[in-house]
Parts: C-alpha cells; sequence; structure tokens
C-alpha cells in the first residue's frame, strides 16, 4: 500500500476524515495501542473502532509517503481546548504539558503539521 501511494505521490493527507471526525478524540489514540479505549463509530454501521491508527501512526505514514499531513479537529463532540491541546501536542517546539506528552509517547521533536482543518462537513453534521 505504501508503494502504490507513493507512486501516486499524494501531496497532503487528511485525517480523521469523514463524519468520523466529530467523534473522534485525540487523546483516545495516543499510548500503547494495547491500553488504547475503543469506540462504537456510528457513522461507520456501529463498527468498534479500537484506536489502533492513532496520532504517532498518521504523522508516520504521511513521512513515509513525503506527503503534507492535514489534520481534521472534531467540532461535533470536542471542545476548543481539545483541539488547541492537539496543536500544541504535534506541533510544539519547547516545554508544555502536550509537548511533555508527546515526548512521553516516544516522539522528541514536534512534527511540521502545514494544514489544519475545523471539523468535517458542517452541513452534514447539522442534519444528522
Amino acid at each position: 500500500m505504501i508503494e502504490a501511494l507513493r507512486a501516486i505521490a499524494i501531496p497532503n493527507l487528511r485525517w480523521p476524515g469523514g463524519c468520523f471526525t466529530d467523534e473522534y478524540h485525540w487523546r483516545d489514540g495516543i499510548g500503547p495501542r494495547e491500553q488504547r479505549p475503543t469506540m462504537v463509530n456510528t457513522n461507520w454501521g456501529d463498527v468498534v473502532e479500537d484506536n489502533s491508527f492513532g496520532t504517532h501512526e498518521f504523522m508516520e505514514l504521511c513521512e513515509l509517503l513525503g506527503a503534507d499531513a492535514y489534520i481534521t479537529g472534531n467540532v461535533g463532540s470536542g471542545t476548543v481546548q481539545e483541539m488547541s491541546e492537539w496543536v500544541d501536542y504535534l506541533t510544539r517546539e519547547g516545554d508544555s504539558p502536550m509537548a511533555r506528552l508527546r515526548r512521553a509517547h516516544g516522539r522528541a521533536r514536534p512534527w511540521r503539521v502545514p494544514f489544519f482543518g475545523i471539523g468535517n462537513e458542517p452541513w452534514a453534521a447539522a442534519g444528522t
């Protein structure tokens, strides 16, 4: 899959995507995989999401592909503070609680995230 995606040279990769964005809480997708909580994804047929693919896995995928990261914030069930802390977790160079948390989970330096989105499809979230 990695080779196929490299071959089409995608410039950026968005995650999380679709209506799942508005139910995704980024802290559920960090830390040891076996300790991550599960959730029921009501947008995709009540499938159990195990959060095994989270922030670190997505950012590593972007690095493998040479693609810019596009992070989409949860405005359906998330908060401004939650998004602010995720931005800090991803991009903070110096010291902060979120930068320390990122380091504790194995990533010393911040990532480069050129794109942030606010929510998924506002027209859909309001009507569902």
